[in-house]
Order: structure tokens, then sequence, then C-alpha cells
């Protein structure tokens, strides 16, 4: 069955990658991003019912207009994806710019919690959704000089499985580990490295289908895509 599915980050990386499999499998997917660009581009080429907004998760007041909007005119979402993130630039934790620590935060901590509040409570008044917040290995492990984005997802692990003892037993919120993907934000850490990892047409084969058979069930389970 077709589902109606929300992701943020849709205009490159995982969130690109995510779009346009489960799009080619006959879903519909209402997404953001912050680049106008990226996301006129999107909507040209896919049309409706796909509905693209340019929207900062960061800002509660453009996710707040965004929420409205997309539930007045086409209700809550089936899946609900928090993939929209930023990881700071290499370096000790002391040496990562007030700046930078400040927005790593707002995005993958804040931009979650933004788009949870608006869109949340109209899938538990339905009474059925699925909630996946993406998480990282370096939300269960840490390593160096990535100690804000580390912050982040643990973080993002505590939030949903919190987040998951809040809803109805007929819903499931999942801190969703996507494994080690080659993309731009990779590339950042591994360099040249990157490249040697799971590739994002490869990827969006193993997650969407893993997405698609989460259930009830799964409610509070930190999970891992298989091979990512």
């Amino acid at each position: 069955m077709a589902q109606h599915i929300l992701i943020t980050g849709v205009s490159r990386g995982l969130g690109r990658a995510m779009t346009e499999e489960f799009i080619s499998l006959g879903h519909t997917i209402w997404g953001c991003a912050r680049q106008a660009e990226p996301v006129t581009a999107l909507q040209n080429h896919y049309g409706p019912p796909h509905d693209f907004a340019v929207v900062d998760v960061a800002n509660q007041d453009q996710v707040k207009a965004w929420g409205q909007s997309l539930l007045e005119r086409h209700g809550p979402p089936d899946i609900l994806i928090n993939n929209a993130g930023v990881i700071n630039a290499l370096a000790p934790l002391w040496q990562v710019p007030p700046a930078e620590f400040d927005r790593v935060i707002d995005v993958n901590i804040k931009g979650v919690a933004n788009v949870l509040r608006q869109f949340v409570p109209a899938m538990v008044q339905r009474g059925r959704g699925i909630i996946v917040n993406l998480s990282s290995g370096w939300g269960r492990s840490t390593s160096p000089q990535v100690a804000p984005y580390c912050t982040s997802k643990w973080a993002i692990e505590g939030m949903t499985r919190a987040l998951a003892q809040e809803l109805p037993a007929t819903m499931a919120a999942v801190p969703l580990n996507p494994g080690i993907i080659h993309t731009d934000m990779l590339e950042v850490c591994y360099g040249d490295e990157a490249a040697s990892f799971t590739a994002l047409q490869q990827w969006k084969k193993q997650v969407v289908p893993f997405i698609l058979q989460l259930s009830p069930k799964d409610n509070g389970r930190p999970l891992t895509v298989p091979g990512g």
C-alpha cells in the first residue's frame, strides 16, 4: 500500500537517496530542505502529489508554518523521517567555535524536536504512524574531533526512546543508525577514504524496504540498517 512519507533534509545525501527510492516504489514524499534551488528542482522534477518546501528545521516558526500547511492540505504522514543533520569541521571540542557547536545542536537536536512538535500530535490523534529519527554509529559510540556531532546523536537516541514511551501502542518511534555511507558529510570526516564505504545507490535499496517494514512492535528499539 502506498504511504505518505515526510522526510527532512531531502536536498542531498541520505535524504535525497531515500526520496528517490520511495518515489520509485510508488510512495508520496513530503520533504523539506534549507536551500531553495534543490527544493525547486525536486518539485519541478516530481510534481504533485509530492510536496517539497524550503524550511530550516532549526527555525521553529518555519517548521510551524510548514507543518500547519501540510496538515491542512494532506493530513498527517504515515511515516515521519527526521533526517536533516549537519556535522562540525573536525577539531578538538575546545577548538570548535561556539556558533558551529550551536548550529549542530540547533539542527540535529532542536530541529528534530521542532518537527516532532508539529506532526506527532496529528499522528497520535489518528492513532497510527511510524517515526524514524536518524541517529548514527556516533550516537552509540564516540570518536575524537566530532564531539558536537556525537553529542547530538546521543541526544537523538535518548529523545527517541523517551518519545517511544509516550506513544500509543499503535505507533512506533525508532532511533535508526543508517550505517556508514559515502556522502559529502562522510568526506568531511574521512576524506578520500569515504569512497570505500557503502555507496548511496546501494544503501537506498537497503534502507527503504527496512523502513517500510517497521511496525509498532519496533517501538523504542535502537535499530541499524542491515548492510549500511
